[in-house]
């Protein structure tokens, strides 16, 4: 990557500064010591070939900086222009990039550690710096990518395939494996051609096949994977589990702080009929027009209406429990292998295990008289446990071929 570091922000892109960065450094250093051998700065123009009063103004800026002498000489030396130079790239790559903090706290760094004396500093200037930055990461990536798939092995690839939808629709395939982004791109749709169009030339490149990929039941993702890349497909257990949350942990989470305030409102109200014993069973207070008048609450009333409480609280405070144990239980049944013995399962035995915990919450939505449309969000998810049983079938198959091929 060439210098970024500008003295000032430059007003026109095609126009070049005579003497890079670098080669400023070099000249200046040498007209320094010509300087102090007694030679005049007429011959030391002449002897580098540099226009007098260009050597001045170097001379003036330098002699005119607020900071210390040394300071000022090491950045001004070739060694310290580098330096300077890897400093200013690493915290935008860091800081801009990585963290997404902004050009305008590269700004703000510069000046407070007094760096603004030798690299333009304006939110222009660092914006410049920054395209630099971005472009030479996508050369990267295309060069690195090339070279490795040169002497990349023959590999069965399972990718991960989304979308996004910040900034505009991107589409987004990785290998979950190590992470490599195999495509992550803006496009206008996310139909069976748009992914292809995508993915195809994104593959070619690598000698690799897809076996399989992760997602979610968009259709578009769900034509081509079926019919592109010829794989198969595995539901995202994400999905399936936030489904269920969405459907019954959160119409229960609702009803549970209500009980809970059902609690703290009947408890304020025993405490207070226990601190004036007087006013148990006295007439009700003035009520509002058009509300029904309230009876006088007794001693014993209000102590059934807490221990009421605390029973339906807790009641539902072991629904959601339930529903959060069988929801995790979904994730821990959705291996092909026993997770705690190590010895393959089958596949039809854990599509039951994961129908039975569905059931379960199906049991606890109903009871609870959760809305029809909760009830229709679980059968959403269920539509998932036949591909679910179908994935471990798969992956244990495919694990048995590798095996065989070793014999």
């Amino acid at each position: 990557m060439g210098t970024v570091i500008q003295d000032k922000q430059q007003r026109n892109p095609e126009s070049q500064p005579r003497w890079d960065r670098f080669e400023h450094a070099d000249l200046f250093e040498q007209y320094r010591e010509l300087r102090t051998q007694g030679i005049s700065e007429r011959q030391a123009a002449k002897e580098l070939k540099v226009p007098r009063t260009t050597l001045q103004s170097w001379r003036i800026w330098h002699d005119t900086l607020d900071i210390c002498p040394h300071v000022a000489e090491f950045f001004q030396s070739g060694p310290g222009l580098a330096f300077l130079h890897r400093l200013v790239i690493a915290f935008h790559m860091v800081c801009v990039e990585v963290g997404a903090c902004g050009i305008r706290l590269v700004c703000l760094f510069l000046h407070l550690t007094g760096l603004n004396r030798f690299v333009a500093a304006s939110y222009g200037a660092q914006q410049q710096v920054n395209v630099q930055v971005e472009q030479a990461m996508v050369t990267y990536h295309q060069d690195e990518t090339a070279r490795l798939a040169n002497g990349m092995p023959q590999k069965d690839l399972t990718v991960t395939q989304d979308e996004t939808f910040t900034g505009g629709l991107c589409l987004i395939t990785m290998d979950p494996e190590s992470n490599f982004i195999i495509v992550e791109q803006l496009a206008q749709g996310r139909d069976q051609t748009t992914w292809n169009d995508l993915m195809e030339p994104a593959l070619a490149q690598l000698n690799c096949r897809v076996i399989q990929s992760t997602s979610d039941e968009a259709p578009g993702l769900l034509a081509y994977v079926e019919h592109s890349l010829e794989a198969h497909h595995s539901p995202d257990l994400f999905h399936v589990q936030h489904e269920l949350v969405k459907a019954v942990s959160g119409p229960m989470a609702t009803k549970e702080r209500a009980a809970h305030k059902a609690v703290t409102e009947a408890t304020a109200q025993l405490e207070r009929l226990q601190s004036d014993p007087k006013n148990a069973g006295d007439a009700p207070e003035e009520r509002r027009p058009g509300r029904p008048p309230k009876e006088p609450v007794s001693l014993a009333q209000a102590e059934q209406a807490l221990e009421a409480a605390r029973r339906e609280h807790e009641r539902l405070a072991q629904q959601r429990e339930r529903v959060k144990a069988s929801i995790r239980g979904i994730g821990h049944d959705d291996h092909f292998v026993d997770l705690e013995r190590g010895v393959r399962r089958n596949g039809q035995l854990i599509a039951s295990d994961i129908q039975a915990h569905i059931e379960q919450i199906r049991t606890v939505a109903q009871q609870e008289e959760l809305s029809q449309s909760c009830l229709e969000r679980i059968e959403k998810a269920e539509r998932v446990v036949p591909k679910m049983q179908a994935t471990i079938e798969f992956v244990s198959r495919y694990v048995g071929q590798q095996v065989n091929q070793l014999d």
